[in-house]
């Protein structure tokens, strides 16, 4: 099972998960037989459940606010952007 922050992509989470399982258990491709890939895979799922730990997110709602707020003060406004002529 895959715990994701409710302020992130879930998707994100799911792929850095597949990432880790491609670079720990599926590489290097050194299987004799195909029916040792669900044995390691399995043996990943264990280790993994029995070591991973919660961890508490820092960033805050209120740090997103701040952010966005800081954001957009240095986003210039998009129609005068389009209406401004470049210089060459």
């Amino acid at each position: 099972m895959v715990h994701t922050p409710v302020h992130a992509s879930w998707l994100n989470q799911v792929e850095i998960f597949f990432s880790v399982v491609q670079r720990t258990v599926v590489s290097p491709n050194d299987f004799t037989d195909l029916t040792q890939i669900p044995d390691r895979l399995r043996a990943f799922e264990d280790r993994y459940n029995a070591t991973a730990q919660p961890f508490q997110w820092k960033f805050t709602t209120t740090d997103l606010e701040d952010l966005l707020a800081r954001l957009d003060r240095h986003t210039p406004d998009r129609q005068e952007q389009s209406s401004t002529p470049q210089a060459a």
